[in-house]
């Protein structure tokens, strides 16, 4: 088998299972949408706490027609050897990796705009938490999952609760934050609990080296599908 066919035939696989992928993906978008009463009690078997998690068809169908399109492109472009759609396909993997690469080089070059961005993101979440917690049922759901899974209390820490509509009307803060001692008064929280942001810095500095190798991993595939893609147009063209 010679080098170019070779190529094609990985270039086929990889994208086969990417446009697969999608299809998958897409389908689930289109049940939740079409038959959602089924959906949500599948997922409220495996998974109560994301039951009342919204808009996850529209997104299950944009993601899944993106993988769909890019393993078409992938696919076709490889087995017809069509240079457009081989170009198409690597100028979009060029946009999303410079994307990527741009917002690291943003994160890591501007500090300050990361710690102004996280004040702001803080003041909303901490709003939301006085004004919506406990009244809306996809809100209050999603940050029970997330305090649940990261052991942690409010945004900050157990204050985002205090003058909150939820402890104006139940006069306790979530059970979560008191390990679902009940009723949860401020003297009995264990003043060691973290915020939920405090919670997701620690877990970012414990596990730094996978998210790093999981990005990098990312980064690879995207540049090995740019070379490929772009092997496969230049042999094309010199046929």
């Amino acid at each position: 088998m010679s080098c170019f066919s070779f190529l094609k035939t990985m270039m086929f696989i990889f994208n086969g299972i990417i446009f697969l992928g999608g299809i998958a993906v897409l389908g689930i978008g289109i049940w939740v949408k079409v038959d959602g009463g089924s959906f949500l009690k599948i997922l409220g078997t495996a998974a109560p706490q994301l039951m009342q998690v919204v808009n996850v068809g529209y997104l299950c169908m944009a993601v899944g027609g993106f993988l769909m399109v890019m393993g078409f492109l992938g696919c076709c472009g490889a087995m017809k050897e069509s240079r457009c759609m081989l170009m198409i396909f690597f100028i979009i993997i060029l946009i999303i990796f410079i994307a990527e690469i741009a917002g690291a080089v943003v994160v890591l070059a501007f500090s300050s705009l990361s710690k102004i961005f996280i004040e702001y993101l803080g003041n909303v979440a901490g709003k939301y938490l006085r004004e919506d917690y406990g009244r809306n049922n996809e809100l209050t759901t999603v940050w029970n999952a997330t305090m649940k899974e990261m052991k942690c209390c409010g945004f900050h820490g157990y204050e985002d609760f205090k003058n909150s509509t939820y402890y104006r009307d139940n006069h306790e803060f979530p059970p979560i934050c008191c390990d679902y001692k009940s009723p949860c008064q401020e003297s009995i929280i264990s003043h060691l609990i973290k915020g939920c942001l405090s919670a997701f810095e620690a877990f970012l500095s414990q596990n730094g080296k996978i998210v790093g190798g999981v990005a990098l991993g990312i980064c690879g595939l995207e540049l090995a599908a740019m070379i490929v893609s772009l092997v496969l147009f230049c042999q094309i063209s010199n046929k």
